[in-house]
């Protein structure tokens, strides 16, 4: 698939997971469905700058526990991300602060995961 169809695939299945969260009684709060976009395309963004520079600084852990809390260490990544965008997008809020960022990050991996399945995709 091409690169481009590929982020834009993903940035449509994240807006539309984010809605849904938003739905739930999680504490994510997404005020319209354009926020969403803003959020999901944000969200990209947020990971592709933080992540290369959050998996340096969890190195020596992830080394030192010999990888056994690799998936650990990811999920705490995607949390701080989810974290940042909701910070940075005005409509994208954490009510319950770390609380929803970590409930809000697992449901996204989630849903998301879903419907790439339903779709048959990835």
């Amino acid at each position: 698939m091409n690169e481009i169809v590929t982020l834009l695939i993903v940035w449509v299945v994240t807006s539309i997971s984010l809605l849904i969260i938003s739905k739930l009684p999680l504490g994510v709060e997404v005020d319209t469905p354009q926020k969403a976009v803003i959020s999901a395309a944000v969200l990209g963004i947020v990971t592709a700058i933080v992540r290369p520079i959050l998996r340096l600084i969890f190195a020596v852990p992830d080394i030192l526990t010999f990888n056994l809390l690799s998936g650990v260490f990811t999920f705490m990544i995607a949390v701080v991300c989810f974290s940042i965008a909701a910070w940075l997008v005005e409509g994208f809020r954490l009510r319950f602060g770390i609380w929803s960022a970590v409930l809000g990050a697992f449901a996204l991996t989630l849903i998301n995961s879903l419907i790439y399945k339903i779709l048959g995709i990835f």
